[in-house]
């Protein structure tokens, strides 16, 4: 059989994988002896692996998580609260494809941002769109968007997003013009993305940290009414990991 041909024509129509792996399979003494169906189903999932991995690094790219953490990595043997069954319920993404919401809620070096990034990580792997942004930086992209002329531009594109993660929010009050980005976006997401917060203030406190007291009102009611809590507690990681480097 002449496998050349084949591969050129496989290549220009985007079959890369294929196309590689039908290489492999020429080169390999062991696959001559092996049924035809065997080729094509080693190949078709040779394929679909390819574009799922470039799909996935597409995702992640436009994530910009800033940890590079993951599921299976996650901690549990620190005493800082975190409840494991809930977790791994919140890792098979559900509440993702539920539009809820989530808060994660501790002191500083508790490891919430890392669990942010692995939950993200783990949306993008479930197919879902994803964009993280540390608090201070989506209200100052939003604010210089709006003085360029394309806010409007800038939300919608945050409101196509099936999770958004504002990382770090607090301790500063919001500003008028926050709380009305903040509004308008989880408006947006009603019933159509979901929204994961973390935070060093606790939850009781956001309405005093958001301020005008109808606006936080309307934002309140439409995230935390509808959303699951991780709240952390204990002594910083990053302290006893920088301890225990000493030490060593």
């Amino acid at each position: 059989m002449l496998i050349h041909p084949t591969v050129e024509r496989l290549r220009p129509i985007g079959l890369i994988a294929m196309a590689d792996a039908l290489l492999e399979l020429q080169n390999n003494p062991e696959a001559a002896e092996a049924p035809h169906e065997d080729w094509l189903g080693l190949l078709v999932d040779r394929e679909v692996t390819y574009r799922e991995n470039r799909k996935l690094k597409r995702r992640l790219g436009i994530a910009k998580l800033r940890q590079s953490a993951v599921v299976e990595n996650v901690d549990y043997r620190h005493p800082r609260g975190l409840d494991r069954a809930l977790f791994q319920t919140l890792a098979t993404s559900q509440w993702i494809r539920d539009h809820h919401h989530l808060t994660i809620v501790g002191p500083t070096g508790t490891g919430k941002s890392w669990l942010a990034c692995a939950l993200g990580h783990k949306a993008c792997r479930d197919g879902f769109s994803v964009l993280y942004k540390r608090a201070w930086r989506l209200f100052s992209e939003l604010a210089q968007a709006r003085g360029e002329g394309r806010v409007s531009r800038l939300l919608t594109s945050i409101e196509r997003t099936q999770l958004l993660i504002i990382d770090d929010w607090g301790p500063e009050a919001l500003t008028a013009e926050q709380r009305r980005d903040l509004l308008e976006i989880v408006d947006d997401r009603c019933e159509k993305g979901s929204l994961l917060i973390t935070s060093q203030i606790p939850i009781k406190q956001w309405h005093a940290l958001i301020g005008e007291p109808t606006i936080a009102d309307a934002i309140l009611d439409r995230i935390v009414h509808n959303a699951h809590r991780i709240e952390l507690k204990g002594p910083s990681m990053r302290e006893q990991r920088q301890q225990q480097a000493r030490v060593k």
